[in-house]
């Protein structure tokens, strides 16, 4: 059965969801945490300019890639309200954070390489250990259990 356009051609939250794959709850946060806005009808439903499907795939792209949600709100704060956004557009806030992605590849390339190490020889010694102790940092500020609480 073919759905009836709504005025203006915005789109109802249902369809919102449909298109772009995410629950309509989904929709009600990102609108609440100000990633997308919408309006009201006379009847108080809410309507969507055809914008948001773009928003809402660029929100669930970044939040992949582990952006928060502060950045990702800022970052669509930068873009014109009343135009989809263009390819130059996201070409220009995705390389703000490349920076960033970058070093937290490289923190989990590290952590991937320590965790292989560990695992390989076995050891679990908190003197050698990559990962509760690297490079006995815990050494250099004495003797004894540094971690525990002390008991006298």
């Amino acid at each position: 059965m073919p759905r009836a356009r709504t005025a203006f051609h915005e789109l109802s939250v249902g369809q919102v969801a449909e298109r772009s794959g995410v629950a309509i709850s989904a929709l009600h946060f990102y609108e609440r945490k100000g990633l997308i806005r919408s309006t009201r009808t006379a009847s108080n439903q809410r309507r969507y300019g055809r914008d948001t499907l773009r928003r809402v795939a660029f929100i669930r792209a970044s939040q992949r890639v582990g952006i928060s949600l502060t950045a990702i709100r800022e970052a669509l704060d930068q873009l014109p309200s009343e135009r989809t956004p263009t390819h130059d557009d996201w070409n220009r806030l995705s390389a703000a954070w490349r920076t960033e992605l970058d070093a937290r590849i490289a923190h989990l390339q590290a952590l991937r390489d320590d965790l292989t190490e560990c695992i390989g020889c076995g050891c679990l010694s908190l003197r050698a250990c990559h990962l509760t102790n690297p490079r006995d940092v815990l050494g250099r500020e004495g003797p004894g259990a540094r971690r525990l609480p002390r008991t006298d």
